[in-house]
């Protein structure tokens, strides 16, 4: 294949939001001579986070992309969101970079969205440089982070530099190459190491030749004879090591003052992979479903991932592809085996932030936005017609907390369905359905900040004013007792009479069991015909219970007994009769309310478990076990819905920011009899509310 992938490097930024990736992308651009000044994050000037929405917060809400030159190499870079409440686009990014530069502050360490990002990347066995940030910090500390890594990460960290702080940050190491670099300006010059480094640098390197040493045999039988090892020996072993995922190269620097930016760039080219040194990209064929794989080379048949929509209000859909195999020209026709459909690759360009220029291929390894793709989204593959891959969609992080949301204005309520549809195209861990039960329009997210930032984008962006309420709880009723009853419809003055009788036994079933509606008619007391309007009227009365409205579940009806009129009966009078049946069965047999609990796993740090089990436990919570889990304890419990519709900002302030949680729907149990009559009560007031407004 031609040189192109071999020239490639496609690199993300990732870990905790505020660990300064947007400003090393920033000092990466000024470095390489693409912009003339480097913004700052604060004065919201910088190439990344060009969204207002970002601005407005200081912080990346999106992933960005930029493509810059240095060394000869075209590095496709993409800045990364790390605050948990904006990590959706986090996880596209993690499937289409090869390399990853992991940032951890020289000050605060790993925290934990770090933590959950490294599990990812060894799902993908994504070749690794860490970089300690942040070392211009009166506070920060190199051998604690260092501490931290090993211990939080669970790996041997392998330092290639080390600090050299005098009244400052004033200098890098670089331990292979036995050469001490000074900051000046922006510019670096070399000279001596201070004399009182000499034992660390000693130790530190020998501890680094060894770590590389030992990943192969050859090196190792030289190291352990006392042959001294030379650097064009180490340095293409060593990145072996790091395309295995056995070594993981720690480098240091400020972003803010861009010291270390250019030798970490110079580390990116030589020691992250390129394109053509990552293994082939799995799929499988669209219609026989069997596995098949594309080799990063121009030379195999066309295939691409969509990793990220862009949704502008004034150039329209933006779709980002990473390009796995082949090469094809602008306004080639591609199939989409997702939706079925051939898309058009029109103008495709490259992205630096927002600006745009023009690309003149599409060919493997590279990263393009495609505009106006009509049908496609996130998470689809773009392939060759002839010869189809689908690859496995990209797993977003799921929806943890729902808000109902509803327009400010009835000029609202007709743009809210559009601006909803742009948000979902951009964010994929954004849900939007319609409780059937509740009949609100309900918008899930990430956290409480990430469903703030979408409807004030909505506002920004298409001028739709919303409001956001807590969720209803979609309460149940069911019963406890059995009874039976007869419910009887009859009108027979006057003109055509309605005639049904039926006799029903109401029993509980087990908690999630549904509804079982059984016939035990003997001798066409009920005719066959009416026996489905019979289970239509029980099935009609049970939509709302008799306590407080509420569906009813976990019943089995028997129809046992009835009588009928050759002339008068019809579906209609059976389905009254049936109704009436159910409602008056319902209330004699111990009617009582339900309510959803949820399944959690909540993380956080062993000095905050005791907080947060207490926490929980007030909260009606029944705490189902605690393990460990690196530095952090994981507790599993089962707990209410309604206790935790907003436990996202509650477990923030409990844990200073470095709890996070997932939950699920678990299963229906009783509410306690106190609580149930304070939600009977509030039910019946809205029910009158509502028939006085009618």
């Amino acid at each position: 294949m031609g040189q192109m992938g071999a020239n490639i490097r496609n690199v993300g930024l990732f870990s905790d939001g505020g660990t300064g990736k947007t400003t090393l992308a920033e000092a990466m651009l000024y470095n390489a001579g693409v912009i003339s000044r480097m913004g700052n994050v604060a004065d919201g000037n910088t190439v990344m986070d060009y969204d207002e929405e970002e601005k407005a917060r200081e912080c990346s809400l999106n992933l960005a992309v930029a493509q810059f030159t240095w060394k000869d190499c075209r590095i496709n870079l993409i800045d990364t969101p790390g605050y948990a409440n904006f990590i959706s686009d986090t996880y596209g990014a993690l499937r289409v970079v090869d390399g990853a530069v992991v940032l951890v502050s020289a000050v605060d360490g790993v925290k934990v969205q770090t933590e959950k990002l490294w599990i990812q990347m060894n799902k993908y066995q994504l070749p690794r440089i860490i970089f300690i940030n942040e070392m211009d910090k009166p506070n920060a500390n190199f051998e604690a982070a260092l501490e931290d890594i090993k211990e939080t990460l669970g790996i041997k960290p392998t330092p290639i530099q080390i600090p050299i702080i005098k009244d400052g940050f004033i200098g890098i190491y670089n331990l292979l190459a036995r050469k001490a670099f000074y900051f000046e300006g922006d510019e670096v010059k070399e000279g001596d190491a201070p004399e009182e480094l000499q034992d660390t640098i000693e130790s530190l390197r020998e501890a680094l030749i060894e770590n590389i040493a030992e990943t192969k045999d050859e090196l190792i039988e030289k190291y352990l004879e006392g042959e001294e090892l030379t650097r064009e020996e180490l340095i293409p072993a060593f990145k072996e090591a790091i395309l295995r995922g056995e070594l993981y190269p720690v480098m240091v620097g400020s972003a803010l003052e861009n010291k270390g930016v250019r030798l970490l760039l110079d580390k990116i080219v030589e020691l992250l992979p390129s394109p053509q040194e990552r293994p082939p990209v799995k799929g499988i064929h669209p219609e026989t479903g069997e596995e098949i794989e594309r080799k990063p080379s121009t030379d195999e048949p066309f295939s691409a991932l969509v990793f990220k929509t862009i949704s502008d209000p004034y150039a329209g859909k933006i779709s980002l592809i990473r390009v796995f195999s082949g090469k094809v020209s602008p306004d080639t026709v591609v199939l989409n085996p997702n939706k079925e459909i051939k898309e058009k690759l029109s103008k495709p360009f490259y992205m630096i932030g927002k600006e745009q220029k023009p690309a003149p291929e599409i060919a493997a390894g590279d990263i393009v936005a495609i505009p106006k793709l009509k049908e496609t989204a996130t998470s689809d593959t773009l392939c060759d017609p002839a010869n189809p891959i689908k690859f496995p969609e990209i797993e977003f992080p799921q929806p943890i907390i729902s808000y109902a949301i509803k327009a400010k204005s009835r000029s609202d309520e007709d743009k809210i369905s559009t601006a909803l549809q742009r948000a979902l195209e951009e964010d994929m861990s954004l849900e939007v359905r319609r409780d059937p039960q509740t009949k609100e329009l309900l918008i899930s997210g990430l956290g409480q900040m990430h469903i703030e930032s979408v409807v004030s984008k909505m506002k920004r962006r298409y001028g739709v004013d919303v409001e956001l309420q807590k969720p209803k709880v979609p309460y149940k009723e069911t019963i406890k007792g059995k009874a039976e009853v007869q419910g009887k419809y009859v009108k027979q003055s006057g003109g055509r009479g309605q005639y049904g009788v039926v006799w029903l036994r109401i029993e509980p079933l087990p908690r999630g069991a549904g509804f079982e509606f059984v016939d035990q008619i003997v001798g066409g007391v009920v005719p066959k015909q009416y026996i489905p309007s019979v289970e239509k009227g029980v099935r009609k009365a049970m939509e709302e219970g008799v306590l407080a409205g509420y569906p009813v579940v976990d019943v089995k009806v028997t129809l046992y007994d009835g009588k009928h009129h050759p002339v008068d009966s019809s579906d209609l009078a059976f389905q009254i009769a049936a109704s009436m049946a159910f409602k008056e069965g319902a209330l004699k047999a111990k009617p009582v309310l339900l309510e959803p609990i949820m399944k959690m796993e909540v993380i956080v740090p062993d000095d905050c478990v005791g907080d947060v089990i207490g926490d929980l436990n007030s909260r009606r919570g029944k705490i189902m076990g605690v393990e460990a889990k690196g530095k952090n304890q994981v507790i599993k419990a089962l707990v209410p819905l309604a206790e935790v519709l907003t436990y996202a900002p509650e477990l923030r302030s409990i844990t200073g920011g470095r709890g996070t949680y997932s939950m699920e729907f678990s299963h229906y149990e009783e509410v306690p009899g106190q609580l149930a009559k304070e939600i009977i009560e509030k039910a019946k007031e809205a029910q009158a509310e509502e028939q006085d407004s009618v």
